[in-house]
């Protein structure tokens, strides 16, 4: 038997590939976290929509003169770009259904999405954003690198992505990222 994209069912390498993938989201669902809950819910609902990178290009065009402003450009316009490769170009192409969660606490739950699984929007945006910034503004690029990776994580955490979603969407978010960089500077931007 062979897998297809919205069967992952046989033995051949997608087939494999999705068994590592439920057995280590399975392995990351299943441990106790009640501390981390409502705070990794809360990261995971405060991405929608790109908002915590958004107010941080604002910061950072407002209190980082001219080169804030260049780097908030890079980080609006990376964000920009994955989030429109992701969710218009890579999504449709692989009808990856979500989690089944109902081994995840209710504690973390968060609304689960419409769209496919594959790859992370959250995570492709987020890894996106901390890229395009440190292009400009390396520290601060790297500072970001953080939230990029707890809202990636978050949404393993409550139940609406597989890890190799979210490990595909944030290279894909940097990816996407250093081409749109590389792309203002020839515009000398």
């Amino acid at each position: 038997m062979t897998a297809t994209r919205e069967d992952p069912e046989g033995d051949g390498l997608l087939a494999r590939a999705h068994r590592l993938d439920v057995a280590a989201y399975r392995a990351l669902t299943a441990r106790s976290s009640p501390g981390l809950d409502a705070a990794l819910a809360a990261a995971s609902q405060a991405a929608n929509f790109s908002k915590p990178w958004i107010a941080t290009a604002a910061v950072l065009a407002l209190a980082g003169g001219s080169r804030g402003r260049r780097a908030a450009l890079y980080g609006i316009g990376s964000v920009t770009v994955a989030s429109a490769v992701v969710n218009l170009a890579l999504k449709p192409l692989w009808p990856r259904r979500r989690p089944d969660r109902t081994e995840v606490p209710a504690g973390r739950h968060v609304p689960m999405p419409s769209s496919t699984s594959f790859p992370s929007g959250h995570s492709a945006s987020a890894f996106a954003f901390a890229t395009g910034v440190g292009a400009v503004m390396p520290a601060a690029g790297a500072l970001l690198a953080l939230p990029a990776a707890t809202v990636a994580y978050s949404r393993v955490h409550t139940g609406v992505h597989y890890p190799g979603d979210v490990l595909v969407g944030s290279l894909t978010g940097i990816v996407l990222a250093r081409a749109t960089t590389a792309a203002f500077r020839r515009l000398g931007l």
